[in-house]
């Protein structure tokens, strides 16, 4: 049975671990599983708890998923949630968990959090499936940064900028 819940401070190592296990697989996560820390955990658990949100996703009383956004924490972005993440265990990807996360995740925001105006996330060019994704829940791209991520080819990618907007 699975269960999606707001994220706890007690689930902190929990998430730790789904985040190095996710990093250590190809393409898993934009950062490397050295770059996984529990003060890095900490922090956006936290950031999220207090000016943004995030769920995790359990099955059989284990963490499975887990997906957060933010506000930057200046006044002029209150009403925006960025650096939106998702990360699902390697073993439960392609299972629909990161849609139905995502999905719960946005409804959360369209009902409770009415001053959120704008969710933003970024994702990598060559993530196709995920842009459209992204594009069939109302999210839209809004541009291309050329050669910013280090490809796991060693090929420099394209990010992409998409963001979702209340009444557009």
């Amino acid at each position: 049975m699975k269960t999606i819940r707001k994220t706890q401070k007690v689930d902190i190592d929990n998430i730790y671990d789904l985040y190095k296990k996710t990093a250590s697989t190809l393409g898993g996560l934009a950062r490397y599983e050295d770059e996984i820390t529990k003060e890095y955990i900490s922090s956006f658990v936290t950031q999220s708890m207090v000016k943004g949100l995030s769920l995790v996703i359990e099955k059989d009383n284990h963490i499975i998923g887990e997906i957060h956004a933010y506000s930057p924490g200046l006044k002029v972005f209150n009403h925006i949630l960025s650096d939106l993440t998702i990360c699902i265990h390697p073993d439960y990807q392609g299972q629909q968990y990161g849609k139905k996360v995502f999905s719960e995740f946005m409804k959360i925001v369209k009902i409770e959090m009415q001053d959120i105006k704008r969710v933003e996330l970024i994702t990598r060019e060559s993530n196709t499936k995920a842009i459209n994704f992204y594009k069939n829940t109302g999210f839209m791209v809004e541009g291309c940064l050329k050669n910013r991520i280090d490809g796991i080819s060693d090929d420099l990618e394209n990010d992409i900028p998409m963001a979702w907007l209340r009444n557009s």
